[in-house]
């Protein structure tokens, strides 16, 4: 990372710049409640590298980190909303990624069909 661009919100949660309530943490993946839940659950799955913006870049660069978030996504809703869930990535700003630091959604709980859980 070059020292002219900020850290992402979620590499200064990693840091423990600022708080979250952290459901999961591992060597290469943190998981926290999101702030502003558009779910009954909704936990971000957010790998610890600011190396990759977007799912498509994580999956291109680095398909068993891929991996490992969609099974600590599984292992979420097990604990969280008995096994059931919705995954979300947003990917460009028109599509509403907001944090160029690849994330996941997990969304679990009563999720309407015909919903995205927001």
């Amino acid at each position: 990372m070059s020292a002219s661009i900020e850290p992402s919100v979620f590499s200064r949660i990693v840091a423990r710049e600022i708080p979250a309530d952290i459901v999961f943490e591992n060597e290469h993946i943190i998981a926290f409640r999101d702030i502003a839940p558009k779910a009954p659950v909704h936990i971000l799955i957010v790998p610890k590298t600011e190396d990759y913006r977007d799912v498509t870049e994580l999956a291109a660069g680095d398909p068993a980190l891929l991996a490992e978030l969609i099974a600590t996504a599984q292992q979420l809703a097990d604990q969280h909303s008995a096994g059931e869930f919705r995954l979300v990535f947003n990917t460009g700003s028109s599509a509403g990624q907001t944090i160029f630091h690849v994330h996941a959604h997990l969304l679990g709980g009563h999720l309407p069909e015909g919903t995205l859980g927001n």
